[in-house]
C-alpha cells in the first residue's frame, strides 16, 4: 500500500535518472561515432567499436542497477546451455515493452558479444538513442505495407536488402544479433486482432531471419531462444519499472543449435520457404507453450 501511494514521486525521481542514463552513454556513443567515421583507419574503427559497444553494455547495466533500487524486483536470468563473449549469437525474443531492450542490452555484460538490434527506421529520431544506433552500426528496418509495396513494387525487398548489408558488417568480430520475430510489441488487441494458435505471443515472421541465417547461419555458434516475462506486471511493464512498482522479471535463454536446414534461399526457393516457416512455427510454439508452463508455475 505505501509503495503504490508513493508510485508518484518514485516515478518523477526515476524517469529523469534514467534518461539521464541513456543521455550519457548515448552522447558519448554518438561523439565517438563521429571520430570513428572522421577518422578512417582501420585499427583505429576497431578499437572505438570495442569501445562504443563498452558504452552500450555500461548503459544497460547501470539502467538495471536503477531499476533494482528503485523496484522491489527480482530479476531471474536462466541459461539452458553456458554462453560465450567469443562466439556468435542470433537472439530470437518474444517483445513486450521498451524494457526488454534494456534488459537484453543487460544480458550481454559480461555473458555475450554486444547486442546490435534490428530497429524500425522511425526510431532513428529518437533522441540519444537513434543517433547512438546508428554509431553502432545497428540497420534500421523500413516496413512497408502490403498495400503501399502494391503501388511501388520497386520497393519490394527492401528491408531484405537492409538486412543482407547489415549482416556483412557483422562477420569479422563476434557479435549477437537481436531479432524481435513478431514484428512489434505484443498487446492483447493485437493477439485479439490476430488469431493464432499462440496463447502469449504474436506470429513469428519469418523473413528477416530467414535471410540472417543465410547470411551469418555458418557463423552462429547457437540461437539464442529468450523469453521475457513480467509476471505480476503484464500490462504496462515500462510504467510499473518507472514508478517502482515492477516485482519479478524472467529472462528466460534457451540455448539451441543452428540446424542446417534452415540456411537456404527463402525468396526463390518456396520447398525451403515452407520447410523454414514450418521450422519457425514449432520454435514459436514450443516457446508459447514454455511462457505459459512459466507463468502457470
Amino acid at each position: 500500500m505505501m509503495r503504490t501511494a508513493l508510485a508518484p514521486l518514485i516515478f518523477i525521481i526515476h524517469t529523469p535518472l534514467q534518461i539521464a542514463n541513456m543521455a550519457v552513454w548515448g552522447s558519448l556513443i554518438v561523439i565517438f561515432g563521429l571520430v570513428k567515421l572522421l577518422l578512417p583507419f582501420a585499427r583505429l574503427q576497431r578499437a572505438l567499436a570495442i569501445l562504443m559497444q563498452g558504452f552500450l553494455l555500461c548503459f544497460g547495466r547501470l539502467s538495471v542497477a536503477m531499476i533494482k533500487l528503485f523496484n522491489p524486483v527480482s530479476i531471474e536470468r536462466r541459461f539452458s546451455a553456458p554462453v560465450s563473449r567469443h562466439s556468435w549469437y542470433l537472439i530470437i525474443a518474444n517483445h513486450l515493452s521498451y524494457l526488454d531492450i534494456i534488459l537484453l542490452i543487460e544480458l550481454a555484460y559480461g555473458r555475450i558479444p554486444a547486442p546490435k538490434f534490428f530497429l524500425k527506421r522511425e526510431l532513428i529520431w529518437l533522441p540519444f538513442v537513434g543517433l547512438a544506433a546508428w554509431a553502432l552500426d545497428m540497420p534500421f528496418m523500413r516496413r512497408y505495407s502490403p498495400a503501399f509495396v502494391a503501388r511501388n513494387p520497386h520497393l519490394k525487398g527492401k528491408d531484405i536488402d537492409t538486412t543482407k548489408r547489415y549482416c556483412q558488417k557483422f562477420t569479422h568480430t563476434p557479435t549477437t544479433v537481436i531479432n524481435f520475430v513478431e514484428g512489434t510489441r505484443f498487446t492483447h488487441a493485437k493477439h485479439a486482432a490476430k488469431p493464432s494458435q499462440f496463447n502469449a505471443l504474436l506470429p513469428p515472421k519469418a523473413g528477416g531471419i530467414a535471410f540472417t541465417l543465410a547470411t551469418m547461419g555458418d557463423l552462429f555458434t547457437n540461437i539464442l531462444d529468450i523469453s521475457l516475462l513480467y509476471p505480476d506486471n503484464r500490462a504496462h511493464p515500462m510504467m510499473a519499472m518507472l514508478c517502482g512498482q515492477m516485482q519479478r522479471i524472467i529472462v528466460d535463454v534457451n540455448v539451441i543449435a543452428v540446424p542446417t536446414e534452415v540456411k537456404g534461399d527463402y525468396f526463390t526457393d518456396a520447398q525451403y520457404r515452407e520447410g523454414f516457416q514450418a521450422w519457425l512455427n514449432r520454435l514459436w510454439k514450443s516457446k508459447d507453450d514454455r511462457i505459459s508452463q512459466i507463468l502457470e508455475s
